[in-house]
């Protein structure tokens, strides 16, 4: 049965919307996708844009304060988004895509050799993001979550000891994946840059590789970030303060408390302001020239040299990528005069990333954020250390 939703017309500006990240709540679920609904004991009153349901953190608009109602922690409101058409992986490299379900019924989960005891296996930690999520955006539909995986480790049972590789049937092979990347949207809230609709995004990686497993149980290492995805190019847009290079957990409960301070801490509002900004400066193609130029020479320089420049994390093959990019990519490519906007240099960089290995990944995303600031300021005329790559 449905449940009667009171609503009632509120004025909110954008100030107004945009303090309310990470905790604002944005949408309205509907009842049909799921078959048994829970009443919220704090039935806070969400914001619903009159025109589509999602929250712009651009403009001024009326909206609805409507009460709503939440489903089961473990299964927030789990929805394909209707009105994204996916072009690429968020991730490319050597990965493969996988869901879920297959994590949690096709897979084993390795242990600790010496005492046997069980990893955090990779589903709990997407379940884990999952609750969390659920926790500071309770009344958020979230898209199905988008795993890459890699590395896959293969076995097989005792039985099919004296099986040839080509004779092993289904249940007689074991297998897992070492390393693995996720996301997870929040269609319910966006933001337009430069006409690029941006979707607020969590998302981790895990890489088994990073642990000792022949040791005994110790804490597990964990990559988590919040950020914006834009949905152009499914390129990922990652802030320092949005990104936890390494959490280190016992427990799913230890995880999910450490994922909800770094959403917690996440400064979405600012994020948002510094990505705008970038569309204040623009590149010649003499500038772009330069910065390619310098960026190969970066990682050959002398050692005392390079720790007086901001680090650069992106390497040959990326800077090829951007270089190729510069004169062919449909959506950031130069303009008729050559030039380039920074905001359109910032989404070659994170687009050349998707060729980055798991382990890397979120690692040089935050670092094109940095590299792209940097870049703007020395253009600004401030003083900075970026400006070598101009000079």
């Amino acid at each position: 049965m449905y449940h009667q939703m009171e609503m009632e017309l509120t004025k909110i500006g954008n100030e107004e919307t945009i303090k309310q990240v990470p905790r604002v709540i944005t949408d309205i679920i509907d009842p049909g996708l799921h078959g048994s609904l829970q009443t919220l004991t704090d039935t806070s009153f969400i914001k619903v844009n009159l025109e589509n349901t999602s929250t712009n953190f651009g403009e001024d608009r009326q909206v609805l304060s409507v009460p709503v109602f939440l489903n089961d922690t473990k299964d927030i409101g789990l929805h394909e988004s209707s009105n994204i058409i996916q072009k690429s992986p968020f991730i490319m490299a050597n990965t493969e895509e996988t869901f879920l379900s297959h994590l949690k019924t096709k897979n084993i989960i390795p242990v600790w050799s010496k005492d046997n005891e069980i990893t955090l296996s990779h589903q709990e930690f997407i379940e884990t993001a999952l609750s969390a999520i659920g926790k500071m955006f309770p009344n958020e539909y979230l898209d199905t979550p988008e795993i890459r995986v890699s590395h896959q480790i293969k076995g097989r049972t005792p039985d099919a000891l004296h099986i040839a590789a080509k004779d092993l049937q289904e249940h007689q092979k074991t297998s897992y994946f070492e390393r693995m990347a996720f996301i997870i949207r929040i269609p319910g809230i966006t933001e337009t840059i430069n006409g690029n609709k941006l979707s607020l995004t969590v998302g981790g990686v895990r890489s088994y590789n990073l642990e000792n497993l022949y040791n005994k149980k110790t804490y597990e290492k964990f990559k988590f970030f919040i950020g914006f995805q834009n949905m152009v190019c499914c390129n990922l847009c990652v802030s320092t303060d949005g990104f936890q290079s390494e959490i280190r957990a016992m427990s799913y409960l230890d995880l999910e408390d450490k994922m909800l301070k770094v959403i917690q801490g996440y400064n979405a509002a600012q994020h948002l302001h510094s990505m705008k900004n970038l569309l204040d400066y623009s590149l010649s193609e003499r500038d772009f020239a330069q910065i390619i130029g310098k960026a190969r020479l970066y990682n050959y320089l002398p050692k005392k040299e390079k720790t007086l420049i901001p680090e650069l994390l992106l390497n040959d093959g990326h800077i090829n990528t951007v270089a190729k990019d510069y004169y062919q990519d449909e959506s950031f490519c130069r303009n008729a005069n050559g030039d380039i906007n920074m905001w359109e240099f910032y989404n070659l960089l994170t687009g050349s990333n998707k060729s980055s290995y798991i382990d890397n990944y979120l690692t040089r995303g935050v670092s094109a954020f940095d590299f792209s600031e940097g870049i703007s300021k020395a253009l600004s005329g401030s003083s900075t250390n970026y400006s070598w790559f101009l000079s």
